[in-house]
């Protein structure tokens, strides 16, 4: 397939062509330029389908990076809801991709809205809830649909644990506990990560430890393969958050961060790989989130620190993550800095920029079409191209 007269914002190092084409072959994007270039007109000889985009607008696949999606059914309630087992509040074992229901509804109005890729997982009833997961919104079965997993461990800070387990009269139901039993599992998991090392160094003298499934889904953090995702909102859960990665050497990732905006001084130096930032089409349903805020987006993002724009589905319908990046824009957000929040920002920042978040030879041939402008409310795409093919929206 070859996509002719296209105006391309491929969101590689700013580099656009107002006149563009681009090559995709066996799902992959092969070739990407300007209408002159001479390798055109060879490239069009063979028998791949010319798509004349008209002067559309083109960019990379929307990414959604902090969603549940596939894990709390649509239009279902108990039977479908299986974000959070809330019965262990340390539960890394778990895994996402076993709770995904591709055919949910959302996934399909995911891909009507362009978004070709989310992270989803657990939700944040456990101080340490599981393995997330990134994946294509299309497809019909999971195991065809992951681009990476694990792609993270979820940890939670602040009210949502505490409220969880009050309820049920056990720990925690302090900010302390929740904090402590992140401690314990990680001080577990990277206990068994030297000792694995030990024996695999001097099979000899040492045992190999006895499995452990809790601790063998920590291994990851601790050979720095994927990041945590910490769940917070609060300012000094943010800052909880940050002692205890770098108490454990672990690379992580913020995920809300509703107070950020007012602290970005404080944040400065610090080595997380950006902030997840939002939802903002939501109330403010409980007292961490009193200084919830639209501009938030755009103040983060001014002060340097990589930012996603993320609807944290079902709190907000995924379809919606381009609203959500146009009210951030209303609210003082730079409108390009709006579209990498949605595209580049999110893959760099979750670590798989390889395969997704721009539209570069060797990348996924997952594209969405536009006439106008993505962050104008009254758009939506003319065409959406997933995995190379042409979607039915």
């Amino acid at each position: 397939m070859i996509v002719i007269n296209a105006c391309v914002h491929t969101f590689e190092n700013d580099l656009e062509y107002p006149a563009g084409y681009i090559k995709i072959l066996g799902g992959k994007i092969s070739y990407c330029g300007s209408m002159d270039d001479p390798a055109l007109d060879e490239l069009m000889k063979n028998d791949a389908d010319i798509i004349d985009a008209g002067g559309a607008n083109v960019y990379p696949g929307f990414i959604d990076a902090h969603t549940h999606l596939g894990m709390f059914g649509d239009s279902l309630t108990f039977e479908g809801d299986d974000g959070n087992e809330d019965t262990d509040p340390v539960t890394p074992q778990l895994r996402a991709i076993d709770a995904i229901d591709p055919q949910d509804g959302y996934f399909k109005e995911a891909l009507r809205a362009g978004i070709t890729t989310v992270i989803t997982g657990p939700g944040s009833a456990n101080p340490v809830a599981g393995q997330l997961a990134a994946i294509k919104t299309y497809g019909r079965r999971i195991d065809k649909m992951i681009l990476k997993a694990p792609a993270g461990i979820k940890l939670a800070l602040g009210e949502n644990p505490k409220s969880t387990y009050n309820d049920k009269d056990q720990t925690p139901v302090t900010r302390m506990a929740t904090a402590a039993l992140i401690r314990e599992a990680l001080a577990k998991g990277k206990k068994y990560y030297n000792d694995k090392l030990r024996y695999e160094n001097d099979k000899e003298n040492y045992d190999e430890p006895e499995p452990d499934p809790k601790n063998e889904a920590l291994l990851p953090l601790f050979t720095h393969e994927i990041p945590a995702h910490f769940h917070v909102h609060r300012s000094d859960d943010i800052f909880t958050a940050i002692r205890i990665a770098n108490e454990f050497g672990i690379d992580y990732i913020l995920v809300h961060a509703t107070d950020a905006y007012l602290f970005c001084d404080e944040l400065e130096g610090e080595r997380f790989s950006g902030i997840l930032s939002g939802p903002i089409l939501t109330d403010r349903s409980k007292p961490e989130l009193k200084n919830q805020s639209p501009k938030a987006p755009g103040i983060i993002s001014r002060s340097g620190i990589m930012t996603a724009i993320i609807t944290d589905h079902p709190e907000t319908p995924i379809q919606y993550l381009t609203v959500c990046a146009a009210i951030a824009v209303r609210n003082g957000m730079e409108h390009d800095e709006a579209l990498k929040a949605m595209t580049i920002y999110p893959a760099k920042i979750c670590g798989i920029d390889g395969r997704a978040g721009s539209i570069k030879a060797g990348k996924d041939a997952d594209l969405v079409f536009y006439k106008g402008d993505p962050l104008d409310y009254m758009q939506t795409p003319e065409m959406v191209i997933a995995g190379g093919k042409i979607q039915d929206l």
